[in-house]
């Protein structure tokens, strides 16, 4: 969304801002997401927050709008936001995207999903025991790519 049509908008009476949003909206995904129709009563929240999600998912230079969908698929997915996920899901298929590649897109939100849990997981538990066990803190050879990386080096 261009500055000026930023400013327009914002120059509108909310009464009548508001449902343009809302149209544009409708227009673009088919439907009208269930938090914008819950805050539609609060021009002064729904207004802006409309404005800044347009310019974040809408107005990509780089991505298709094909793209930015598999990547709402993904990231709801690993948020777990099962409303979301169908929204989203839904306007994929409206957009032609195949479900082979919604699926793609599902799988990798879930293995970034588990990944981050391991990871904060992982490293709650070892900060709890730390010390206990130095061996596991090594690396298995002091050329192993992976250790040298990690900086898991023996001393």
């Amino acid at each position: 969304m261009e500055l000026e049509d930023i400013v327009e908008i914002l120059k509108k009476d909310p009464d009548n801002a508001v449902p343009e949003l809302l149209a544009d909206v409708k227009k673009q995904y088919g439907e009208v997401p269930y938090i914008m129709n819950f805050m539609k009563d609060m021009p002064e929240i729904f207004i802006p927050k409309t404005l800044y999600d347009n310019s974040i998912m809408r107005e990509f230079k780089n991505l298709d709008p094909e793209t930015v969908e598999l990547i709402s698929i993904g990231v709801a997915s690993a948020l777990r936001c099962e409303h979301c996920l169908k929204m989203h899901i839904r306007i994929a298929k409206r957009k032609g995207i195949p479900k082979e590649s919604v699926f793609s897109a599902i799988l990798i939100g879930a293995s970034l999903s588990n990944a981050a849990v391991l990871a904060e997981s992982t490293r709650a538990l070892a900060s709890e025991f730390e010390g206990e066990d130095k061996e596991k803190d090594r690396c298995c050879d002091p050329n192993c790519e992976v250790c040298n990386i990690s900086g898991a080096h023996l001393e």
